[in-house]
């Protein structure tokens, strides 16, 4: 197997296949493309999610953060509290622990969620500092959005660009393979990207709209995502490539190491569909918000998803978006 996270094919036929149903009050139960479960509690629903941090030896506490609560954003609800689990190589300085939590807690403080527990130790089973997160939120249960929800018909947005997590992590944990290529500027401009991983703000104004499905843009990238909502949903889609925004310094890197920006991790973009009679308010509120977007395309009937280059119109020139393999950055790091 590849490094990075099991295929979607394998994880149904050795995770998701030994897994029984057997209770009433679960809502929202292990699925492909569905990153929390959900509990119901009388009219609310409790929506929890787990994430480790693996690919990045930079920000640890900063992005088990973000990357857990942004799976509660993506179903609407309201983060409360994070678990941490830190586990550490026995070599590993009580500083290094240290700075992780309090980037953690800076994070945490920022986005109001409150670290309420998990556990720390030094350990021989692993070779480098290891963060995992479990998050916990809360929504109405009618509220609750569902990676599933898209419809034929339903706009596809996205918010920010492609690959920003990667683009952090690689200029961060490459730096000196990059001074070739990105001037000081730019590699400062690409580290910040860590402070962009956040899509809080977005779910929470998805939530809010009444969007049909949210899922944020982890491991695969956008394309990644995308193939997960409309495959967890049994849809398909049209994709137009110019529609989805790469940042300057993030193509030079990919260009450097010849890999797919749209294939690159991508914390901080949320992707959205959204029945089109809702996506003026959507827009507005985006803007109100002061949060970039692009509408990139359309949910289909048929199941097929397919990127557009160019004006379809003239010629219709695609390729047929895969399922996500392991991430772009496991090229690199």
């Amino acid at each position: 197997m590849k490094t990075g996270k099991l295929t979607n094919e394998t994880l149904g036929r050795v995770v998701l296949n030994h897994i029984d149903q057997v209770r009433d009050d679960i809502l929202v139960r292990p699925a492909v493309g569905e990153d929390c479960a959900a509990i119901e509690f009388g009219d609310l629903a409790c929506v929890i999610t787990t994430d480790p941090i693996t690919g990045s030896n930079s920000n640890l506490g900063n992005l088990a953060v973000n990357v857990c609560v942004n799976d509660i954003a993506s179903s609407g609800a309201v983060p409360a509290g994070l678990m941490l689990t830190v586990l550490c190589p026995e070599d590993t300085k009580t500083e290094a622990i240290e700075a992780i939590l309090q980037d953690a807690n800076r994070a945490a403080s920022e986005i109001g969620v409150e670290i309420i527990g998990g556990h720390t130790e030094l350990t021989s089973a692993v070779n480098r500092i290891i963060v995992s997160a479990t998050a916990i939120g809360k929504v109405e249960k009618d509220k609750l959005i569902q990676t599933k929800g898209a419809v034929p018909g339903d706009y596809l947005y996205m918010t920010k660009v492609a690959g920003l997590e990667g683009t952090a992590i690689i200029a961060s944990d490459k730096r000196q393979a990059l001074l070739e290529v990105l001037s000081n500027k730019e590699l400062s401009t690409a580290q910040e990207f860590f402070e962009q991983v956040s899509v809080l703000k977005e779910g929470l104004i998805g939530a809010d709209i009444g969007v049909s499905a949210m899922h944020d843009a982890t491991e695969g990238g956008v394309l990644g995502a995308i193939h997960e909502l409309c495959t967890a949903g049994n849809v398909g889609c049209r994709l137009k490539s110019e529609k989805i925004k790469i940042h300057p310094v993030t193509q030079k890197i990919c260009d450097h190491f010849h890999i797919d920006p749209l294939k690159l991790i991508a914390s901080g973009s949320m992707i959205m569909a959204v029945n089109p009679e809702r996506a003026g308010d959507l827009e507005r509120a985006f803007k109100e918000a002061e949060v970039s977007f692009s509408k990139v395309g359309t949910i289909t009937k048929e199941k097929e998803m397919r990127l557009y280059f160019g004006d379809p119109s003239i010629e219709e020139v695609f390729d047929v978006i895969p399922a996500p393999e392991a991430d772009e950055l496991y090229k690199v790091i």
